[in-house]
């Protein structure tokens, strides 16, 4: 068994618990075990090769958020996502080209299903014991309400590496089925609607995938395309005018889209600048009774509730707005051919499902720079190919 395998069975092992108790964890995990895998590999005698295709159009990316630093509200933002992004992509490359030839083993499946139950376990715990754990850790007797929303990043986390294990061949089917039903039962208990989401998109995806293979990554990567380059202009007709029949925090995402959509439009080509969400002209602002009564938030207690609330708080919740409105058409451009190339590339399986619970929580949850969660990607991205399945022609 080579020795390369093992530090990233390590940081799968331990990952999913490690998250539930403190998110902000999984990016130096995910860095030391590339660091791992690389050091191994080098030590065994490999050496980089030329990066596949897909590479290309990341550095691309970055490459023109870097140049955005001449526009962006805050360049020292831009300057340190860059920096810190390009660093951990090409740290994810070198170790996926080290891993490159070794041959599959069940080592890599059976770490990722040690660790999404162990993890599935503790966030269960977690949250039926009134966050007793992550209290614990934080040195906090009374869990303050405030700490069961981390249980989100846990729930993300584990959405996101399920298809993993779940459609790893070398395993065995009761297990795999356990951790299928146990995974979408807790992701279901948790806070995050996008979470519970995810978890049915990966599985569904990677069962079709499973069935019919090279047709489910053709509609990933169609899909994907579409929606990057698309959607801010098919909002217009696909918003809801009335929302008042929804919850408030789903009204909430609509109306930070609609006002995204129109920052877009002041500045289609360009965008903005990396990282400037946050800087957005009137994005502080409170929701103002025009915008309120406009979507239907009229009574009483939606009053109350969106008077609080800001019009762009961090980010759009939804990575093709937030690509289009910091870098323009030329960002949507090069992210929707990295993302579709990405589907693409989905081999087996487990890769399609994971690429679609990744897809389903970029579209209403994170930040397309969020530094922990990007590391989680280029981890599960890494570690896909390594669990086996049937291969697409």
């Amino acid at each position: 068994m080579s020795s390369r395998l093992w530090p990233l069975a390590v940081a799968l092992a331990a990952a999913p618990f490690i998250i539930v108790l403190q998110n902000r964890t999984l990016a130096p995990i995910t860095l030391l075990a590339f660091g791992g895998v690389i050091l191994a590999g080098w030590r065994a005698g490999w050496r980089p090769s030329v990066p596949p295709m897909l590479v290309w159009p990341a550095m691309a990316l970055l490459g023109w958020a870097a140049v955005s630093i001449l526009w962006a509200p805050e360049p020292g933002r831009v300057a340190d996502g860059v920096l810190r992004l390009g660093a951990t992509l090409a740290l994810a490359v070198l170790a996926a080209d080290a891993l490159r030839g070794v041959p599959l083993t069940p080592l890599i499946p059976r770490a990722a299903a040690i660790g999404l139950a162990i993890g599935i376990a503790a966030a269960l715990f977690d949250d039926l014991s009134g966050h007793m754990l992550r209290a614990a850790v934080r040195g906090i007797r009374e869990a303050p309400l405030t700490l069961s929303f981390g249980l989100k990043n846990a729930a993300s986390v584990i959405a996101l590496l399920l298809p993993l294990a779940v459609f790893a061949p070398s395993l065995p089917l009761r297990l795999r089925v356990a951790l299928g039903v146990s995974g979408a039962v807790v992701a279901l208990l948790l806070p995050g609607e996008s979470a519970k989401l995810a978890v049915i998109a990966g599985l569904a995806v990677g069962l079709a995938a499973s069935i019919a293979p090279r047709a489910t990554r053709l509609g990933l990567a169609g899909l994907v395309a579409v929606l990057v380059l698309a959607l801010p202009w098919m909002l217009g007709a696909a918003l809801p005018r009335d929302v008042s029949g929804v919850p408030f925090s789903a009204a909430h995402r609509l109306l930070i889209w609609d006002f995204t959509a129109e920052r877009i439009a002041e500045r289609p080509v360009l965008g903005w600048g990396m990282d400037s969400s946050r800087a957005i002209p009137g994005g502080t602002e409170r929701t103002s009774q025009e915008t309120r009564s406009a979507f239907g938030l009229t009574a009483h207690d939606a009053h109350h509730w969106f008077i609080h609330q800001q019009m762009l708080p961090l980010h759009p919740h939804n990575l093709p707005l937030q690509i289009w409105l910091e870098l323009g058409a030329v960002g949507a451009a090069l992210m929707a051919l990295l993302l579709a190339l990405v589907a693409l590339a989905c081999r087996n399986p487990a890769a399609c499902g994971a690429f679609a619970a990744g897809l389903v929580i970029a579209m209403l949850s994170y930040g397309v720079w969020q530094y922990w969660w990007v590391a989680g990607l280029l981890l599960a991205a890494v570690t896909a190919p390594l669990v086996g399945g049937r291969k697409p022609a």
